[in-house]
C-alpha cells in the first residue's frame, strides 16, 4: 500500500499579481534620500573604524570559568594610561561558548611614535593590577601606516568587485541590464553602510567581506529577475514594457522570498551564537539580504524602464495584457 504523504501547508502563493512598476516612483525617491543620508553619514559622525583600519591592538581577557572580569575595572586602568578610545566588552568563552562574564575582547589605541610591544606590556600591567591575575590571548596590533593601507585596499576590493559584476551583467545581457545591476549594487552597498553608521557597528576587515558576499548575492538575485525578464521579452513581443517587468518579478517573487527568508535564518542563529565577532558581520549580511531583494525590484528593474529596451520591431505602446492571464504563444 502506497504511503500518503504528509499534506504541506503553502505559505506563499504560486502565482502573485502585484504591480510593482506602479510604485517604481515613490520607492526610487525614498532610496535617493536614504542613499543621501548614508552618504553624509559616512563623514559625519562617520563609520566607526576597528582596530584594523584605525591602527591599535586588541587581545582577549581571561580569568578562570565561573570569575567574572570586572569590565569597568579594565576600562578605568587602560584609560589612565592616556592611549585614547579604550573599548571592553564581554564575550564568550571558547571553550564552552557561554558568557560568564570571565571573558572580555579589550580593544585600545596606540600613540604614534611609541612601541607598541611596549604599550601591550603597560597595558597588561595596568589590567592585572586592576583585577588580579588574568590570562592573555589573541594579542593583535595594527600600525596606524598598515591601517590606512588596509582600509585603501578594502575600499579599492569593493570597487574592483561592482566593476566585474558590471562587466558580467552588460556581456551576458545589454548595456541597460549592466547598467541597471550596477545601480542596485551601489544602492546596496551606500545603505548598508549608512546601516553600519547608525547601529555604530564596527567596520572591519570582517566587514568588507560582508559587503563582498552582499554584492555577490544582490547579484545574483538580480541576474535571476533579468533572466526571466530577457525570456519574457522574446515572449510577449507586444506586451508594454512595463506589464513584462511586472510579470517577471512576479515570477520570480516566490524564488526569491524563499531564497531570502533561509539565508536570514542561518544568519540570525549566527548573530545570535556566533559571539561578538560575527555579530556586526551577521547583522550587515542579513540588512543586505532584505535591501538586495528591494534593489532588484524596486531599483534594478525601474532603471531597465527607464532606458528602454529594444525588441525586434515590439510596440511598447501595445495594450496591456493583465498579468498572470497572457496566453504564451
Amino acid at each position: 500500500m502506497a504511503m500518503r504523504g504528509w499534506p504541506l501547508i503553502k505559505i506563499l502563493p504560486q502565482k502573485t499579481n502585484f504591480h510593482f512598476v506602479k510604485y517604481a516612483r515613490p520607492a526610487g525617491i525614498l532610496s535617493v534620500l536614504l542613499c543621501v543620508a548614508s552618504i553624509v553619514a559616512c563623514f559625519y559622525p562617520g563609520l566607526n573604524m576597528g582596530i584594523d583600519f584605525r591602527g591599535g591592538a586588541s587581545m582577549e581577557v581571561s580569568k578562570p570559568a565561573g570569575q567574572e572580569i570586572q569590565l569597568d575595572r579594565v576600562r578605568e586602568a587602560v584609560s589612565g594610561l592616556n592611549l585614547g578610545d579604550v573599548q571592553v566588552q564581554g564575550i564568550a568563552r571558547r571553550d564552552t561558548n557561554a558568557n560568564d562574564g570571565s571573558t572580555a575582547i579589550l580593544r585600545f589605541q596606540v600613540p604614534e611614535g611609541r612601541d607598541q610591544t611596549q604599550v601591550v606590556r603597560q597595558v597588561e600591567g595596568a589590567v592585572s593590577q586592576a583585577v588580579g591575575q588574568v590570562s592573555y590571548s589573541g594579542v593583535s596590533v595594527v600600525g596606524s601606516k598598515v591601517s590606512g593601507e588596509l582600509f585603501t585596499s578594502g575600499l579599492m576590493a569593493l570597487a574592483v568587485a561592482v566593476g566585474l559584476m558590471f562587466l558580467y551583467v552588460w556581456f551576458r545581457f545589454e548595456p541597460q541590464f549592466g547598467f541597471g545591476a550596477v545601480i542596485g549594487l551601489l544602492h546596496d552597498v551606500i545603505l548598508t553602510f549608512g546601516l553600519i553608521v547608525l547601529f555604530r557597528l564596527e567596520f572591519s576587515l570582517n566587514m568588507v567581506a560582508a559587503i563582498l558576499t552582499i554584492i555577490g548575492y544582490s547579484m545574483n538575485d538580480t541576474v535571476v529577475v533579468f533572466d526571466r525578464l530577457r525570456e519574457n521579452l522574446r515572449k510577449y513581443k507586444t506586451m508594454p514594457l512595463r506589464d513584462v517587468i511586472d510579470l517577471s518579478l512576479n515570477e520570480t517573487l516566490t524564488r526569491t522570498i524563499i531564497t531570502g527568508g533561509t539565508a536570514v535564518m542561518v544568519l540570525a542563529a549566527l548573530a545570535l551564537f556566533g559571539g561578538e565577532a560575527l555579530f556586526g558581520f551577521s547583522i550587515a549580511l542579513m540588512f543586505g539580504i532584505v535591501v538586495g531583494t528591494y534593489s532588484s525590484i524596486y531599483v534594478g528593474a525601474p532603471v531597465i524602464l527607464l532606458w528602454g529596451v529594444k525588441r525586434g520591431g515590439a510596440n511598447d505602446e501595445a495594450k496591456p495584457i493583465k498579468l498572470g492571464m497572457a496566453s504564451r504563444p
